[in-house]
């Protein structure tokens, strides 16, 4: 049997750098540590290698569907298979950031949405019985829902909602940010917020798609981390990245056969609701 494999997205620095730490710690099997820059990625596994740790590393900007491609055949190639996916890899703007809304939207769901469902779109023909996808959202997506229109509240909460129209839900708000008439149009007024309402409906879906597919214990979850002290915030929240792990790593580590939490929102190790 092929020896297990976990990858975390993102993970060379910030709360992707302790998810990676502690998978090491508690996975049974190999954990890679992706980063878009090798020199960077590198650096980071050499850290963890002080440590006592044996993180492996492989290039991948979810940006750049080649990388992923190129990620894909060598887990084909050397695993057979995927066991465990943190999708943690995502951008903010800072708070004082000069970047024009229209802008910041763009960008933002760019690599925090739609390159997330590309790489899913590419990995999980990987995904073995029993894996585990961890999704790494936001407490800013339930803030970011609560602004939306009832009507966008609506379709974000639907439980019958489709990748194809979240996607599209997706790209209006974009295009609608491009006019700078997101708000006027129903949407929160939060490029990241918005960013991550997708990533936190996507792992609903794709909890739903998995099962209608007769998936063998496949389980998805959207998580939030909390307020971590990382370049993200600033280095304003008052969470350790080892902290900010634990919730994505419990996830990522969900005992075989549960029945609970599947397609959910967690905070704190807890299911939280994810409604109008």
């Amino acid at each position: 049997m092929s020896r297990r494999v976990a990858v975390v997205t993102g993970s060379n620095k910030g709360v992707g750098f302790g998810i990676v730490r502690a998978l090491c710690k508690k996975f049974d099997g190999d954990v890679i540590l992706t980063a878009r820059d090798e020199g960077r990625g590198k650096e980071a596994v050499d850290a963890l290698k002080k440590e006592g740790l044996n993180p492996l590393f492989h290039q991948l900007d979810i940006t750049e569907h080649s990388t992923v491609v190129t990620l894909r055949d060598f887990l084909k190639q050397n695993y057979q298979g995927l066991d465990v996916l943190v999708n943690n890899a995502g951008i903010a703007y800072k708070a004082t950031a000069t970047a024009p809304f229209p802008e910041q939207a763009e960008v933002t769901n760019k690599t925090n949405f739609f390159a997330t469902v590309d790489l899913c779109n590419v990995l999980f023909p990987l995904l073995r019985p029993h894996a585990r996808v961890s999704n790494v959202s936001s407490m800013v997506s339930q803030w970011s829902l609560a602004k939306c229109s009832d009507a966008l509240k609506a379709r974000f909460t639907d439980p019958k909602i489709t990748m194809e129209e979240l996607t599209s839900i997706m790209k209006q708000f974009v295009e609608s940010a491009q006019n700078n008439k997101h708000v006027e149009e129903g949407f929160s007024d939060s490029a990241y917020g918005m960013s991550k309402v997708g990533v936190t409906v996507m792992s609903i879906i794709q909890q739903r798609e998995l099962d209608e597919k007769g998936a063998d214990d496949i389980v998805v979850n959207a998580c939030c981390p909390g307020y971590v002290d990382t370049d993200m915030t600033s280095h304003m929240g008052h969470l350790t990245i080892d902290q900010g792990a634990v919730t994505p790593t419990y996830c990522a580590l969900l005992l075989p056969n549960i029945s609970s939490p599947r397609g959910n929102f967690i905070k704190e190790e807890k299911i939280s609701e994810w409604k109008m």
